[in-house]
C-alpha cells in the first residue's frame, strides 16, 4: 500500500508526489537516484522509468538497503512498467493496518501461536491474550488507514476522508494507470463490489448491473486489484490449477472504504470475514514462507482456508453471512491432514 516505511539509519525521502521531485524522475532520473548513499522513493509509480534509472545504479554497485521504493500501487501488475528489477529487489505488501498495530503491538493476529498450540488450548491461548476487548464493528468502521484508524475520533469525520480519499484516488492515481473514460460507472462498479463482499465474484452479473460491457467490468477490477483496491480470493483445490481457473471470492482492502463506498452504517457479518481475511494477509506476507489464504465451498456456503506445507486452518461460514457465533468447524473430505478452525465461537478474537 501507499506510505512510508520506517527505516534504520538516515534516509533523505523524495515522493514523485512532488512536482519538482517527479520532473526529475523523468528527465534525469540518474541524477535523482545518486543523491544519497541511501534513498527513499515514495510514489514511484508514477515514473516508471525510474526503476530502470535504479537498476543500473544496482547493477554498477551491489549495495544492501540501498533504495526503498514505495508506491500505492502494485508494480509487478503495471503495464506500463517494463523493468520488474528481478534478482535485485525485494517486495512487501503494506497493507491496512491490522487492530494490534493500530494499538502499537507491530504485528498481525496470533496465527501462527494457534496453528501451533493444540484445539483444547485455543481458548486458555486467545484468554491469555494482553490485547483489550473491543466490538469488532468499530474496528471495521474505522479501517486500518492511519489517518481515519488513529487520528479520527467520528464516523462523520471518517466519512469525510474517505470522500476525499475516493476523488483522489479516482482522479488521479487511477488515471495514471490507465485511462478511465466514464468515473460515474466506475464509482458504480465499486459500490456494487463493496455490496457483494464474501461472494463469488460473477463479472457478467456485475455488469449488467451498473450497465457496463464485461471486458471493461474485467479491466476495471484489475486496476482496481493492482491498486490494492480489490483482493481477490481463489478456492482451495488439491489440484493447483483449478485453483486459478475457478471462480474467486472478491473482498476489499480496507473495511471503513467498504463501508463507504456501499453506503452502509453497520457492518454485516461479511465485513467481519473481510476483517479476519485483512488480517491474515498481513501475517501471510510478513512471513518468508508466504503462506496461501484460500476458501473452499460446501452446499451450505463458503471457508476460508490457509494452507503451508500440508497444514490448513479453516474459517468456515454458512449461508447468510452469520456471526462468530454461528461459525463451525468443518473440513472436506479431502483435505488431507488436520484441519483447524481459525474462527470460532469461542476463538472469534483471534484475529485481534
Amino acid at each position: 500500500m501507499g506510505g512510508v516505511i520506517a527505516a534504520a539509519g538516515p534516509r533523505p525521502y523524495f515522493t514523485l508526489d512532488d512536482l519538482d521531485v517527479l520532473e526529475q524522475a523523468i528527465d534525469a532520473p540518474d541524477d535523482l537516484v545518486a543523491r544519497a548513499e541511501r534513498l527513499t522513493l515514495d510514489e514511484v509509480q508514477r515514473a516508471p522509468q525510474l526503476l530502470l534509472a535504479v537498476k543500473r545504479a544496482v547493477d554498477r554497485q551491489r549495495r544492501a538497503g540501498w533504495f526503498l521504493l514505495t508506491g500505492s500501487a502494485n508494480l509487478l501488475l503495471m503495464h506500463q512498467v517494463s523493468e520488474t528489477l528481478a534478482g535485485r529487489a525485494t517486495y512487501l505488501t503494506l497493507w491496512p493496518m491490522t487492530r494490534r498495530e493500530q494499538l502499537g503491538l507491530g504485528r498481525a493476529g496470533i496465527w501462527q501461536e494457534l496453528l501451533e498450540a493444540k484445539d483444547q488450548e485455543w481458548p486458555d491461548l486467545i484468554a491469555a491474550q494482553p490485547v483489550a476487548r473491543e466490538d469488532w464493528r468499530a474496528l471495521a468502521r474505522r479501517g486500518g488507514y492511519p489517518v481515519p484508524a488513529l487520528d479520527l475520533d467520528s464516523d462523520d469525520a471518517r466519512a469525510t476522508w474517505f470522500a476525499g480519499y475516493v476523488q483522489t484516488y479516482l482522479e488521479r492515481d487511477l488515471r495514471e494507470l490507465s485511462a478511465i473514460a466514464s468515473l460515474p460507472d466506475l464509482r458504480r462498479l465499486m459500490r456494487a463490489v463493496c455490496l457483494r463482499l464474501g461472494q463469488l465474484l460473477n463479472q457478467a452479473e456485475l455488469g449488467r448491473d451498473v450497465a457496463v460491457p464485461q471486458p471493461t467490468v474485467h479491466r476495471w477490477l484489475n486496476l482496481l486489484e493492482t491498486s490494492y483496491q480489490v483482493v481477490r480470493l481463489h478456492p482451495y483445490a488439491v489440484n493447483r490449477t483449478k485453483r486459478i481457473i475457478k471462480t474467486a471470492k472478491v473482498y476489499w482492502a480496507d473495511t471503513g472504504l467498504a463501508l463507504h463506498l456501499a453506503g452502509l452504517g453497520e457492518p454485516s457479518g461479511c465485513h467481519l470475514e473481510n476483517l479476519v481475511l485483512n488480517d491474515l494477509l498481513a501475517w501471510r506476507d510478513a512471513r518468508l514462507d508466504r503462506p496461501e489464504v484460500l476458501y473452499w465451498r460446501t452446499a451450505r456456503g463458503g471457508s476460508r482456508l490457509r494452507h503451508r506445507g500440508g497444514q490448513h486452518a479453516a474459517a468456515d461460514r454458512s449461508e447468510g453471512h452469520r456471526p462468530a457465533s454461528g461459525w463451525r468447524r468443518e473440513a472436506p473430505s479431502h483435505v488431507p491432514r488436520r484441519v483447524r478452525p481459525a474462527l470460532s465461537a469461542r476463538a472469534g478474537a483471534a484475529h485481534r
